[in-house]
């Protein structure tokens, strides 16, 4: 579960070694760097949450996966397909990792899960987030072999071009290269193109140039809509 599937090599695309370890890909809990244990609280109210409802979609990832539940774009187009939020502001791949691990996705048992998670695995390679993606769906179908994984692309951040979008590029690219060996997945690329042709995004779609503001979100939630109602409406089996 701690490999990644594919990097980048002079020659093209090849598989990194299976030896190496991944920490991107490795279940990690949170830090607890507000010193209130909030982290650990938000995994056990959705252990918790999952006991008690009965989801057909859920999300899963970082803060842009929590904050989405903030907004109308929920209550307008997610919630009437029942769909649970377990996001969590900050998470990397690891984190999501150790939380689907360790019960959230015990007692619950949705037709489509939908992960956005990469922008915050600031210390790895895009090769180690790829790794982490692919091990977070191959866990997601290990428990719930049923379900369909719908996984988003790491959208750009940053006023202008900078590394980190370089790299979010680049995660992108090698998911969907490892795509065909992901049981049960499938990708969408949410970005209705919040790069200008000058290289820069504005704070009118990424209010800090990272997180979605009202408009951003509408511009990603539309499409994705649909993808997920297609897949809600797909056969039982391939």
């Amino acid at each position: 579960m701690g490999d990644c599937d594919c990097s980048y090599g002079g020659a093209g695309w090849v598989k990194m070694s299976l030896g190496e370890p991944n920490p991107a890909a490795s279940p990690t809990p949170g830090l607890d760097t507000q010193g209130d244990g909030r982290w650990m609280s938000m995994h056990n109210r959705f252990v918790s949450d999952s006991k008690d409802k009965e989801p057909d979609v859920l999300f899963v990832g970082d803060s842009l996966v929590q904050l989405l539940h903030q907004f109308e774009v929920w209550r307008e187009l997610f919630s009437p397909l029942h769909a649970l939020n377990f996001g969590v502001g900050g998470d990397a791949t690891q984190h999501v990792l150790w939380r689907l691990s360790n019960g959230e996705l015990d007692h619950i048992n949705p037709k489509v899960v939908v992960l956005w998670v990469g922008t915050n695995n600031h210390d790895h390679t895009p090769e180690q987030i790829c790794g982490g993606i692919t091990a977070i769906v191959r866990l997601i179908n290990s428990k719930l072999p049923c379900a369909r994984t719908l996984i988003l692309g790491v959208l750009p951040r940053g006023k202008s071009p900078n590394p980190l979008r370089e790299k979010n590029d680049q995660v992108n690219h090698l998911v969907q290269l490892a795509l065909p060996t992901l049981p049960r997945a499938s990708y969408l690329n949410v970005d209705p193109g919040f790069v200008h042709s000058d290289g820069s995004i504005s704070h009118q779609d990424l209010y800090d140039y990272l997180h979605l503001t009202p408009h951003g979100y509408q511009a990603v939630c539309q499409p994705l809509h649909s993808a997920i109602k297609a897949l809600l409406e797909a056969p039982g089996e391939n």
